[in-house]
């Protein structure tokens, strides 16, 4: 590689990201190649590279490690452009793809317009951190689930079905359940599964704690029926800025509840949604989206709009209802939380009544 010091605000420098070393290409001013080479994918190389740098705009692609690489970008004075991977199709369709060629087809895009790369905004480091967290406890349950599945897979193939028992205490309980000679072969599982849960528990009052003392904005959006402590918060931590989605209503497409769309001339087909965003954050408002119109939901506008959705077809019409009233959920709890209004479930209902009354 040539020597960083010519370097000069002049020129755009695309960097493909890699686990061990990331590709680096600069362009002049007049969009020639002059430097192109590899460095290592560690802070205190990519700190020696780029401090001797003037300030110049630098591109990369969204990925596991972006987050940390554009912090430590932009604290060197750099203007840095996070691409969204999911938009550059000129990138991962080029038939040529490598390193090389992709370091230098973001240089050439962020050149030309940035706004091209369709740049995204990454969290906060303290935010990212307490994302962790819920996500360190997504994994915890994960694991206990396949723990307790293992044990009622091995107890069944020897003839013995167990009970239904809610899995926090399952490893108290199926213990006496387990016939002896078998005992040594799940004791070390129902082991584990005891420590998982002791986890698990130390987690939800970290989490319990977090969400009052931090974020107790929280409590706005957990006025709706079946949106709870978890999904408020990591609603709230995705989020991270209510002001950062201008229009509440493109708060479903962030979360990528909103069907694709290819239409041409008179063909406009119907397709699946974008799953688009966070993928835990959508699974969780579809979760809550499922128990609003289950049996157990209480009355509200949303669920009687999702009921009344549901009823006009088949299984496939009650899918389509319940991602609808996912992204209408979303909406809502973005209004919520941007106005701190107090939640009425039954405004509309209410509304339309009033001029029957009057008339009446």
């Amino acid at each position: 590689m040539t020597d960083a010091s010519t370097t000069t605000a002049n020129l755009t420098i695309g960097i493909d990201l890699g686990d061990r070393t990331s590709h680096v290409c600069v362009l002049d001013a007049a969009g020639e190649v002059i430097e192109s080479g590899t460095v290592a994918t560690k802070p205190a190389s990519l700190r020696k590279r780029f401090e001797r740098c003037e300030p110049t705009r630098i591109a990369i692609e969204a990925g596991g490690q972006s987050a940390w690489i554009a912090e430590l970008l932009t604290e060197l004075g750099h203007d840095v452009v996070v691409a969204n991977a999911r938009r550059l199709r000129m990138i991962y369709e080029n038939e040529s793809k490598c390193d090389e060629v992709d370091a230098e087809q973001l240089a050439r895009v962020a050149r030309l317009d940035p706004k091209l790369l369709h740049p995204i905004q990454h969290r906060g480091r303290r935010t990212r951190v307490d994302l962790a967290k819920l996500r360190s406890r997504d994994a915890l349950v994960s694991t206990r689930t396949g723990l307790i599945n293992h044990v009622r897979g091995t107890m069944k193939s020897f003839g013995d079905r167990l009970g239904s028992h809610s899995a926090p205490y399952f490893h108290r309980w199926v213990r006496e359940q387990i016939p002896g000679d078998l005992l040594h072969a799940l004791e070390p599982v129902i082991d584990l599964l005891e420590s998982v849960e002791v986890q698990i528990d130390r987690l939800d009052k970290e989490i319990e704690r977090m969400a009052r003392e931090d974020y107790p904005e929280t409590n706005a959006l957990r006025q709706v029926d079946r949106v709870g402590l978890h999904s408020s918060l990591r609603f709230v931590l995705t989020v991270e800025d209510p002001w950062r989605i201008k229009r509440s209503r493109d708060v479903g497409a962030y979360f990528g509840l909103r069907p694709r769309r290819r239409q041409s001339g008179l063909r406009d087909p119907e397709m699946r949604i974008t799953k688009a965003g966070d993928e835990g954050m959508r699974r969780l408002l579809v979760q809550c989206a499922q128990q609003m119109l289950g049996p157990f939901g209480k009355d509200s506008d949303l669920r009687r709009w999702g009921l009344e959705l549901a009823a006009r077809g088949g299984k496939a019409t009650k899918k389509k209802a319940v991602i609808a009233v996912a992204r209408k959920l979303a909406v809502l709890l973005h209004v919520l939380w941007r106005t701190g209004q107090v939640y009425e479930p039954l405004r509309c209902s209410a509304s339309a009544a009033q001029p029957m009354e009057a008339t009446a």
